[in-house]
């Protein structure tokens, strides 16, 4: 579909192009593994930003050349490293840019292929759980002093959980496809936990919680592991922007911790597991507990249960909207999806006390009083 060693002439890298394929799993971009023909030279992943979903590709790309220089200065300081491995390193183009625009109009970028490393979509173990939440962690700390001006907005609204809140009621009341009533009980348990879910932002406004940069899509496959499962590279990068810690923290445990599939028809089989909850929130603050305030500790906990709230509020939304947003795969995909997501925050108001103590715990005894 598309001239692979044209596209890469374009870029300033090393060794010969041999081959280019497509690669990986994901479902926005288009991802292709560029080989060399020398087997002392890097090969590279080349992709395709889809600017339909990101409409500032030059700031998204900005972001992604400030915050991964600033990764690998840290990182080289340390003399034991490997900076190529550790951080995601992006190739300019021949003008010196990080992207190229081609005659289509679309915009592509080129970095160092990561060898030898693994990844998984299913966290099945507590040492799994903290190599996750020690990587994101580490990742929060090391962007901690990011010099300069705030990151650009990527998305604007990703996590604004009063935005979501709104469009919903706007949805309801447009009710577009005759939906609304067929989802009262989602109705009635959104409303129920609006005003708690605003928490954090509320707590941004009025200054006792900074903004941060953070990553903004924290499953755990966006972390690369080395062959012994010790954390090695995060990537993924375009939703990296300015917010809250507990975005970061709380959109890993829902991914993370669901005994169930994230739309598992069968609501039985959703539970949160503590046991992985419990790993990744001592590998988080592992490595940001000096980082955080007491404010934000004390808010970690919730920010498990905002998550499941926010993800399954723009599930019902989209299924009453008629499935515009989301991909479906049957008629009532999306209300599965929302269904499947309040049954996970149910599981964790009912251990919610316990993740508390998780959380004071691996603070160092610094309470979680929320």
């Amino acid at each position: 579909m598309y001239m692979l060693e044209q596209i890469v002439s374009n870029f300033r890298h090393n060794g010969t192009y041999a081959s280019g394929a497509p690669y990986g799993s994901g479902h926005i971009n288009d991802t292709f593994k560029i080989d060399t023909k020398e087997t002392d030279q890097y090969n590279y992943i080349l992709q395709r930003v889809n600017h339909h979903v990101f409409k500032d590709v030059p700031g998204l790309m900005e972001n992604v050349e400030r915050v991964t220089s600033h990764i690998r200065k840290k990182i080289e300081a340390n003399p034991d490293s490997n900076p190529d491995r550790e951080v995601l390193t992006v190739i300019p183009t021949h003008n010196n840019s990080s992207y190229h625009v081609d005659s289509d109009g679309n915009f592509w970028r080129m970095y160092i292929f990561i060898w030898d490393n693994k990844s998984y979509d299913v966290v099945d173990s507590p040492e799994k759980a903290f190599e996750g939440g020690r990587m994101f962690g580490q990742f929060q700390s090391q962007l901690a002093d990011l010099p300069g001006k705030p990151l650009n907005d990527t998305i604007p609204n990703f996590h604004n959980i009063a935005w979501r809140l709104d469009t919903f009621m706007d949805t309801l009341k447009r009710n577009p496809v005759g939906r609304a009533d067929l989802v009262k009980e989602e109705i009635d348990f959104v409303l129920a936990r609006a005003e708690e879910m605003k928490t954090i932002l509320r707590l941004g406004e009025a200054g006792e919680i900074p903004l941060r940069i953070t990553h903004n899509d924290t499953k755990f496959n966006n972390v690369l592991l080395n062959q012994e499962d010790k954390g090695l590279c995060v990537i993924d990068l375009d939703t990296v922007m300015p917010g809250y810690v507990h975005y970061d923290f709380g959109d890993s445990i829902r991914t993370s911790t669901n005994t169930g599939a994230e739309d598992d028809p069968d609501l039985d089989k959703i539970e949160m597991d503590i046991h992985l909850f419990e790993g990744y929130t001592k590998g988080f603050l592992h490595e940001t507990k000096d980082t955080l305030n007491q404010v934000e500790i004390d808010h970690l906990a919730f920010a498990g249960k905002l998550f499941p709230y926010m993800i399954g509020l723009r599930f019902i939304t989209d299924y009453v909207d008629g499935d515009n947003y989301f991909k479906v795969h049957h008629e009532h995909h999306n209300l599965q999806r929302a269904r499947a997501q309040f049954k996970l925050l149910t599981s964790m108001e009912r251990q919610f006390e316990a993740m508390k103590e998780i959380v004071r715990k691996y603070a160092g005894g610094r309470d979680a009083k929320t």
